[in-house]
Order: structure tokens, then C-alpha cells, then sequence
């Protein structure tokens, strides 16, 4: 199953406008593991991809095709330049930050003020008792 010339162009279009270059992708074919018997343990359909400039590899082996493994490894290789070039990346180090500190332990002076107002909290409640008649 070939790629269609129309999401060839797009993807042209996408690298030009990101500015990643053919000649900055290093690309390397090794040999593919997992279901796909024969074909997959003979044939090199693993797509290993380097952008130069900025480091980032993408490996890719979802298809048996190799040169559908290369339109998809560029693709994924195109998502993770464009996150870093629009700070998706800083946000998501942020997220992880907050939820860190969601996490941390709480300190003594934190636990007491809480266990303060549980206690107070209850002391009003049992302040709304049955109001029993005098005889």
C-alpha cells in the first residue's frame, strides 16, 4: 500500500515550512522485530531517523512496508520538531512540575492547620445535635 502523491506534497509542504532539510535527516534501515513472520525477520523495514540540527531520532516500524515506514517515520519526526519549535515542550516539563509538587509530602506545620480545622469543623457539627425537651 503505497503513500498517495497528495500526502507526499503535504508532507513536503509541512518540512519546508518547518525548515527541516532531506539533507539534514540521516536515515538508516535496520531489521524489524515482532509479528510479520518471515517477511519482517529478512527484510530491513525499520526506518531510523536523525535530524542533525536538533538531535532528535525517530524510529519507526508500525508497517511491513519500508517505504511506508519512511513517510511515517518523517511524519512523527515533523510532530516532535514542531512541539519543540512551538514550546510544547517547556508546558509539558511545566505539568510534570505542578503534578510534582500535587505529590510532595506535606509539611508538619501543613498538617497541623488542617487537623486544626477538621477539628473545629466537627466541634460545630456536634453543636447541631437533637434538641432534647426538659421535663
Amino acid at each position: 500500500m503505497p503513500v498517495s502523491a497528495e500526502k507526499v506534497k503535504a508532507l513536503a509542504d509541512r518540512m519546508a515550512s518547518l525548515g527541516v532539510a532531506e539533507k539534514d535527516l540521516v536515515e538508516s534501515f535496520i531489521h524489524s522485530s515482532g509479528p510479520g513472520g518471515q517477511k519482517v525477520n529478512k527484510s530491513a523495514t525499520r526506518v531510523h531517523l536523525i535530524h542533525l540540527p536538533t538531535g532528535l531520532s525517530v524510529k519507526c516500524q508500525r508497517e511491513r512496508s519500508q517505504s511506508l515506514n519512511r513517510f511515517l517515520a518523517r511524519r512523527l519526526l515533523l510532530d516532535k520538531i514542531e512541539a519543540r519549535q512551538k514550546g510544547f515542550v517547556e508546558e509539558k516539563r511545566k505539568a510534570q512540575e505542578k503534578i510534582r509538587r500535587q505529590k510532595r509530602k506535606r509539611s508538619k506545620r501543613a498538617k497541623e492547620k488542617i487537623l486544626a480545622t477538621k477539628r473545629k469543623r466537627s466541634e460545630t457539627k456536634a453543636l447541631r445535635g437533637k434538641i432534647i425537651p426538659h421535663e
